[in-house]
């Protein structure tokens, strides 16, 4: 688990919650729910079918031609190396690497012609993740800037009050997207809503510009191919007080803000004491409810649990997930792999094989099996995509491997959806038999953002207001048609 940029003498490594870029006591209390601003604008949500949704995040682009959208019957240079399998559905097959999720396929549904204009990470990381197609102006792809779209998660942040234990409405996990060369990829953020509404970010995964996918086991290196750092530890947020501060501490006002105030001074300056002081109460449940530390712990599962999930990043994170919607937070964003791990370019065909399809297919198939035996599939949406598709053509072989590959392809992509009440074992639009457009029933960014907001019952005439008291809309087209229940 990464640590703040703040430190604090008094507090270990293993004590500080993460709360955006920094801990709770590190001090980034304006990204918790608990101790956001008190002018919050909210929105009550209407009478959506779903409570919580977690949206699984494939930064680098899942190609769909070898996982959702599989052309069996196109040429070997489009339809690439993997063969397609039947699921329990009749006429959707799926890639034979997944075929845990080809058994579970009632409980599913695709979007197979989700469209963006952008063949650039940043933009389509930008596209997807806020929902919004056009970049807002001045949007550097080097970095996020305040001008930027709001994500998801901020928005949903900002429109459903916290429901239970403090938490926040909207998390993402186990680590924000930074490239390699340290520079923190735009689309994840508050952007015009201001910096308080960022998501809260759980740094559980330790950032390592050298090695990609699903450590330990399922770690790689894009050229070199699989292998295994040491090193690597997916570690919880530990949400134990830190040493020296007590339960009677915390219960005395004096003595918690003499702790706190050391910790303020990076915080927004128009967050005042007064403000502090009114909201302190919520801060420190977070720190001493049990059921709050359950939610993060996924060291003491069951022995079984861990097994179906997978000992890995991947399932580790799914698990979290899981855990924190049954504690009550309404989006849970799980950035499966650091660093665009899905850009597999030249080695697309054996990453996809043995290091990305198989802790994917496990841990997602866990989570809906885990979700439905909880009796909670029904109302939390799962959400599966990238920022793009991949090249329908294969590549002939770049780099010093020259091993055939597939490159960006923003022009369509498959979404994957479960649960949250909304069409089970259906199909959505289509790609052209190369899977290079969409032939049928295109969507954009912004029908997806839709379909999820409409999923909580976020109304459609739902705004935000920002820092200048103007309001902006939350929608801004309609959601899937197609995945609506009739």
């Amino acid at each position: 688990m990464t640590m703040s940029n703040i430190q604090h003498a008094d507090i270990s490594r293993r004590t500080a919650i993460q709360a955006g870029a920094i801990g709770l006591l590190g001090l980034g209390m304006n990204h918790a729910a608990a101790l956001r601003a008190a002018d919050r604008t909210t929105v009550t949500p209407g009478s959506g079918r779903a409570k919580s949704v977690i949206f699984i995040f494939l930064s680098g682009g899942l190609t769909q031609h070898d996982s959702f959208d599989p052309k069996p019957d196109a040429p070997a240079g489009i339809r690439g190396d993997f063969s397609s399998i039947a699921t329990r559905v009749h006429g959707i097959r799926i890639c034979e690497h997944l075929p845990m999720l080809a058994a579970r396929s009632e409980k599913w549904s695709l979007i197979r012609s989700l469209t963006t204009p952008y063949n650039e990470h940043s933009q389509g990381h930008m596209a997807i993740l806020s929902g919004r197609t056009p970049m807002a102006p001045g949007f550097n792809p080097t970095r996020p800037e305040p001008g930027d779209h709001p994500s998801i998660a901020s928005v949903v942040g900002a429109a459903v009050p916290a429901r239970t234990n403090n938490l926040p409405p909207a998390v993402v996990l186990p680590e924000r997207l930074v490239h390699r060369t340290g520079r923190v990829i735009p689309g994840q953020f508050g952007g015009q809503m201001g910096a308080r509404r960022d998501p809260w970010f759980i740094e559980a995964s330790p950032f390592n510009p050298q090695s990609y996918g699903a450590y330990p086991d399922y770690e790689f290196h894009f050229v070199r191919g699989r292998e295994r750092t040491p090193a690597l530890r997916f570690q919880a947020p530990n949400l134990s007080l830190p040493q020296g501060l007590t339960r009677d501490h915390l219960s005395q006002r004096d003595g918690l803000r003499s702790i706190l105030e050391r910790q303020r001074r990076g915080l927004d300056q128009a967050a005042s004491l007064e403000s502090f002081d009114r909201h302190r109460q919520a801060a420190m449940s977070l720190l001493t409810d049990s059921r709050v530390q359950r939610a993060f712990d996924v060291e003491s599962a069951d022995p079984r649990t861990l097994d179906r999930y997978g000992r890995n990043a991947f399932g580790w994170s799914l698990l979290m997930a899981r855990q924190l919607v049954e504690a009550g937070v309404t989006l849970v964003q799980v950035n499966l792999g650091n660093n665009e791990t899905w850009d597999t370019h030249e080695n697309n065909f054996p990453l996809l094989k043995n290091c990305l399809l198989p802790p994917t297919d496990r841990g997602v198939s866990a989570l809906i099996d885990d979700l439905d035996a909880r009796g909670l599939l029904e109302e939390t949406l799962i959400v599966m995509c990238g920022e793009m598709g991949r090249t329908p053509r294969v590549n002939a072989g770049t780099g010093e491997s020259k091993v055939p590959g597939r490159d960006h392809w923003g022009a369509v992509q498959t979404v994957f959806l479960a649960g949250g009440g909304i069409r089970q074992g259906v199909v959505v639009g289509a790609s052209d038999r190369n899977g290079a457009y969409p032939s049928e029933s295109p969507q954009r960014p912004e029908n997806l953002a839709a379909t999820i907001y409409h999923a909580l019952g976020i109304p459609s005439s739902a705004s935000w207001k920002d820092e200048l008291d103007r309001p902006h809309h939350i929608y801004h087209d309609e959601p899937v048609a197609g995945l609506l229940p009739s």
